[in-house]
């Protein structure tokens, strides 16, 4: 007798077969098999599906190769507060350089990829960029450029540095950014203590050469990390040049009004002022002295805001007329220069050194993902800090950095000439003589 299927020791009784009758048998098969038919999919066997693949493979060739994902770089920039303006530049700049990059043929090395800019805005404060650089990790970019002020761009790559994140700086002059011995921190141009440097002997140039006209300076500057830093390297260097100086002046940024400022100077008669400052405060400060008659024999300005700005130059002439400024800019004997300077004023935007730089800045990140051949953020770092890049249109020598900061960086002296911006220095750059000591 064969053992109760339920009975002691059975495991769990299984599903019952129930057996029909062969006509009932014949009926359930039929609808089974009509199901079926309702669901094509079903049907398809292994050999079918190969058939298929094969078929699509010699029919539609470019569905199996898709195109590559396209390579996120993140845009950090203010574009909102005090310092949109420059921000809006800066965005442009970059933006121009990755539409040249993606119209050429992408990334060559990840097989014609293109690049993605992803946006953020730095709302003009250290806070923000930080919060900014934290979106920008989690939509996995696989660098960031920009920043343009000291302290933004301070804040914003040391959140970067949390994740290994490349930065590249475009503007940002605070030599405390390329100091703290961050490896993903590089800064193409160059930092306020060359650009003091080559100021200063510049100044004492000019001075010397027209029988030393100029002895007393003023230095008027913002009183955060950029400004209070570079007055505070022109105090040291000043007097060794044979310049006295006879007041250092600080203002908040933003300012709203400079009569107090004018009327010091005023007081004070100088043979110079040298301001620092950003742009609404710059323009403020040139236009009431203007207005209140105070002719020095030069306004010598240092990383101004203001001085080699197109803006400044046309809607204010009067006020702009004879400023000089050692800044960043372009180079003006540079093709490639003069094709973006086109391309920026037929588009009814202003051509600054925030445009040049981010689109030197973007090129040049775009070299180094090249040489990388990936998007891996450990390697781009490697290739940035090997970089030996040509390509931007800036007066800078082969790019070399050296504990962040490219050695082949230099700055420029520029001044306002018959409505115009022109380069006075260095000599192998320049595209007009400067004038000096400036009428009244």
């Amino acid at each position: 007798m064969e053992p109760d299927p339920h009975g002691p020791g059975a495991g769990p009784p299984g599903p019952r077969r129930v057996v029909l009758p062969p006509a009932q048998e014949a009926t359930a098969v039929s609808h089974r098999e009509t199901r079926r038919d309702r669901h094509p999919a079903r049907r398809l066997t292994r050999r079918a599906l190969l058939g298929t693949g094969a078929a699509l493979a010699v029919g539609a060739p470019a569905i199996l190769r898709a195109a590559p994902a396209p390579v996120r770089i993140g845009i950090l920039q203010p574009v909102t507060g005090a310092l949109a303006q420059d921000g809006e530049l800066g965005r442009l700049g970059a933006q121009l350089a990755i539409e040249e990059i993606n119209a050429a043929g992408g990334l060559k090395a990840l097989g014609g990829a293109s690049i993605e800019m992803v946006f953020g805005d730095a709302r003009s404060n250290p806070e923000a960029a930080t919060q900014e650089v934290e979106r920008l990790q989690n939509e996995r970019v696989a660098a960031i450029v920009g920043g343009y002020a000291s302290p933004i761009c301070l804040a914003a790559s040391q959140a970067a540095a949390r994740y290994d994140l490349p930065y590249l700086v475009d503007v940002g002059v605070s030599d405390q950014i390329v100091q703290r011995g961050l490896a993903n921190t590089f800064r193409f141009a160059p930092g306020f203590g060359k650009v003091t440097t080559v100021a200063l002997d510049n100044l004492a140039r000019l001075n010397d050469a027209v029988g030393r006209p100029a002895k007393t300076v003023v230095l008027v500057h913002e009183d955060g990390l950029f400004g209070a830093g570079l007055a505070k390297l022109m105090q040291a260097e000043l007097p060794k040049r044979g310049f006295e100086i006879l007041e250092t002046i600080a203002h908040p940024t933003p300012a709203r009004d400079m009569s107090n400022v004018a009327l010091r100077i005023r007081a004070l008669q100088p043979d110079l002022v040298i301001p620092s400052s950003y742009y609404g405060e710059s323009v403020l400060l040139a236009r009431t002295m203007r207005q209140q008659r105070i002719r020095p024999k030069g306004i010598y300005c240092v990383l101004n805001g203001a001085a080699s700005n197109y803006r400044f130059v046309r809607e204010f002439p009067d006020a702009a007329a004879g400023v000089m400024d050692c800044n960043h800019w372009a180079d003006p004997r540079n093709p490639a220069a003069q094709a973006l300077q086109k391309k920026v004023e037929a588009a009814g935007r202003l051509w600054t050194y925030n445009v040049q730089l981010n689109y030197s800045c973007v090129r040049l990140m775009a070299d180094a993902i090249e040489r990388a051949g990936s998007a891996d953020r450990g390697k781009i770092i490697e290739a940035l800090a090997a970089s030996t890049f040509t390509g931007h249109i800036m007066p800078y020598g082969p790019t070399r950095f050296v504990g962040g900061q490219n050695q082949g960086a230099a700055p420029v002296n520029t001044q306002v000439q018959d409505g115009t911006i022109r380069v006075i220095f260095p000599d192998s750059f320049a595209d007009a003589k400067p004038m000096f000591p400036v009428k009244g």
